[in-house]
């Protein structure tokens, strides 16, 4: 958005000196946010000239005030043209604070925000992923709209950070943006990791933020069952757009690869393993951690399916991917005519992997952890937590072991007292 800048010189005829004479001031107005200020310059209120902002009479008694208001003027276009050429934020407070010799080099915080997602732009694809930019970027609106709303500015100095600042931020996103507490939390979780980088920096002395708790609950994933994972391999899909969104779908359930890894795999992914047999070998975009997976029968057919696809061969990749868009949109037309009830999109198919595909079957978590690009098993403990399947399925185990024993130690019997 292009900067506009104006300056008005006013008489405040509230304050009069002597009874005879009222303050000349200025209003900055920057982008239609404006501050005043005094020039300290008097004059008679039949003397100003409201039109042209000056005072009026001859010149050798007018030339000191008109002078002075003039040389003002000039200051705060030069701040307002120094400010654009260096890239700074601009607002009608940093200038005001420029010309009252306050540092031109004092940080904010949406100019902070901006400076770290320009940073992190060269960096997708090499161990972060778009998705990570936009969220920043999302957030940084968030933040900018929020101080619009809340100090009527475009931009606050990181100096004026504090406890309430974060308060308000959340109480905003729950009230004006009807955001879920997750989300908020997303939010303010983000907010947060800007400021270590301004601490970082030593733009900041000390976290205004470091008590600040904003709570955020594992949501519940979904992911196919058994049957419906069958059922969705089986149907028969007579339109070929949602045939071969299904193919990747099920693919992912198979190998636990996300979207914007499949969509960036090439055949030269797939390569022998140490057992001899095929595996996708490849590096998340998310964190760049190495995600080796054996192809299990399914994904090999898929991939055998697709190696001569007209879009491949063009593009040079290993799978057609459609946007993200327009899958989750098929998917639904997918679900509906298979009879699954659940809102699938993309990401449950890597839900699907690690529960019903893996977890349930007796894959040690360690291992899921690894094939899922996890740089944490924490993150893949939350999947264990929902596969009652397997809990059921390893409680029948003990229980036959325990049945199996001929004799078992008989209970002690209760002795009344």
């Amino acid at each position: 958005m292009e900067n506009s800048i104006s300056v008005l010189f006013y008489l405040r005829k509230s304050i009069i000196r002597k009874k005879t004479e009222a303050p000349i001031y200025m209003r900055i107005t920057v982008n239609g946010s404006r501050v005043d200020l005094s020039t300290h310059q008097f004059t008679l209120d039949d003397k100003w000239d409201v039109k042209h902002g000056q005072v009026k009479g001859p010149k050798s008694e007018t030339h000191t005030v008109n002078n002075t208001l003039d040389n003002l003027r000039s200051k705060v276009n030069k701040i307002f043209t120094q400010l654009e050429t260096m890239g700074k934020p601009i607002t009608a407070e940093i200038i005001r604070n420029t010309l009252e010799g306050k540092s031109i080099n004092r940080r904010s915080l949406v100019e902070a925000f901006k400076l770290y997602n320009e940073q992190l732009k060269p960096k997708v694809g090499h161990g972060y992923a778009k998705a990570t930019l936009v969220k920043y970027q999302v957030t940084c609106n968030k933040v900018e709209d929020f101080i619009r709303f809340q100090y009527n500015r475009s931009d606050v100095f990181l100096d004026e950070l504090d406890y309430q600042f974060t308060v308000n931020f959340e109480l905003y996103l729950k009230t004006h943006d009807f955001n879920i507490q997750n989300t908020v939390s997303k939010h303010v979780t983000l907010l947060k990791k800007i400021i270590n980088y301004c601490l970082a920096n030593n733009w900041l002395e000390k976290n205004p933020f470091i008590n600040f708790k904003c709570p955020y609950k594992d949501p519940e994933r979904h992911f196919l069952t058994k049957d419906e994972l069958e059922t969705l391999q089986s149907k028969a899909m007579m339109i070929n757009r949602l045939a071969v969104v299904r193919d990747m779908y099920v693919f992912s359930c198979y190998t636990g690869i996300p979207f914007a890894d499949m969509e960036n795999l090439i055949p030269s992914d797939v390569s022998i393993g140490i057992d001899g047999d095929k595996w996708i070998i490849f590096n998340r975009i998310k964190n760049g951690s190495r995600s080796p997976v054996p192809l299990l029968p399914v994904p090999l057919s898929i991939i055998e399916k697709y190696k001569d696809y007209p879009v491949n061969s063009s593009k040079g990749k290993l799978l057609p991917m459609y946007s993200n868009q327009r899958v989750n949109g098929y998917l639904k037309e997918i679900a509906t005519i298979c009879g699954i009830e659940k809102t699938l999109t993309f990401h449950t198919a890597r839900h699907t992997f690690a529960t019903t595909v893996t977890l349930t079957n007796g894959v040690p978590i360690e291992t899921v952890s690894k094939m899922l690009g996890h740089t944490s098993i924490k993150t893949t403990q939350i999947y264990s937590k929902v596969v009652d399947v397997k809990i059921s399925h390893d409680m029948k185990v003990l229980k036959e072991k325990i049945a199996a024993v001929k004799e078992v130690t008989p209970m002690a019997k209760v002795v009344n007292q």
